[in-house]
């Protein structure tokens, strides 16, 4: 195993007319695993499944895409449900969690994870609900220092009504992260009317507290990383035809870690230590992967041999 994957797991049924919608396994973290399992890296998943009709599918799904569930426990409370209704330039969401399976994730022992596993992602939705919150965050805690932790807030407006409480509550999670992505929308919403810049400098602090890195992504326009004390480095997105958005983000993560450990980074200094270069072509990598998942309906990420035709396409 070489990247762990911790939070939640759900049902996203999509709105194809009225009142008509098509279920997709989902949740943000579950992509990643199912994105960063088909680019052929060892992926496990850490979360809490229910035993409903809907558990049965995650679980299914999660296995039949080459992910570890030694770490998923089961439980009879029911599945997360999101309800997505696309618009022109973004997605609109319903989600419906109280006391559902994932939410309620609280081992009384932490997963102990094997010494080959250098990346955790945590974030999204996960961190909104207890007692699965604060144990994510004593996972992230206990982990950090031994991986590179990886951490991407997913900011959704209808779960989050008291904003600056959120705003707080993501600088507190930021400072146990070595590597933090977020999207432009969330930039948006984490550090209203500042430019990229200013809003990936609330969260470099040029310390051992907080991310090496800020990755932020710009849909379709591509990708900025952020450094202390270094010039921002872009990169532009392939050029698709957009079906979907739905899990571009999770996969965008997912490419990123599968990108750094293929350029030989398993540790923190490792990865500060990483040159423009390398960088551009994990940042490649990784807006390539999010580009495919974008020309399929709901997330479906790509495997290693798509990915790597429409990396040397654009060589």
């Amino acid at each position: 195993m070489r990247i762990a994957v911790v939070g939640e797991s759900l049902i996203d049924f999509t709105c194809t007319a009225g009142l008509a919608f098509v279920g997709h396994e989902g949740g943000a973290l579950t992509n990643t695993a199912i994105a960063a399992g088909r680019l052929g890296q060892g992926t496990g998943f850490i979360s809490q499944l229910s035993n409903d009709m809907f558990g049965k599918r995650l679980l299914q799904h999660l296995q039949n895409n080459f992910v570890d569930t030694t770490w998923v426990l089961r439980s009879d409370a029911p599945t997360t449900l999101a309800f997505v209704e696309r618009t022109p330039t973004t997605n609109n969401y319903a989600f419906y969690m109280q006391g559902t399976a994932d939410t309620q994730w609280n081992p009384a022992t932490l997963p102990a994870l094997p010494d080959s596993c250098r990346f955790l992602h945590f974030g999204s939705i996960s961190l909104l609900h207890d007692p699965a919150a604060s144990r994510i965050i004593d996972l992230v805690k206990a982990q950090r220092g031994q991986r590179i932790v990886m951490f991407d807030p997913n900011y959704r407006q209808s779960l989050t009504p008291d904003l600056g409480s959120f705003q707080a509550k993501v600088l507190g999670w930021s400072a146990d992260c070595n590597l933090m992505k977020f999207s432009d929308e969330d930039a948006a919403a984490l550090a209203p009317g500042k430019s990229l810049a200013d809003a990936a400098a609330l969260f470099l602090t040029g310390t051992d507290q907080g991310p090496r890195a800020v990755i932020i992504t710009r849909g379709g326009a591509g990708a900025t990383l952020f450094r202390h004390g270094q010039a921002p480095l872009e990169i532009s997105a392939p050029k698709i035809t957009v079906a979907d958005t739905i899990g571009a983000g999770d996969t965008f993560n997912a490419g990123t870690s599968t990108s750094l450990l293929e350029h030989g980074v398993e540790s923190v200094a490792q990865l500060a230590a990483l040159p423009d270069a390398a960088w551009r072509e994990v940042l490649l990598f990784a807006a390539s992967a999010a580009a495919l998942n974008c020309t399929r309906e709901g997330c479906n990420p790509p495997n290693r041999a798509e990915l790597q035709a429409m990396l040397d396409a654009q060589a």
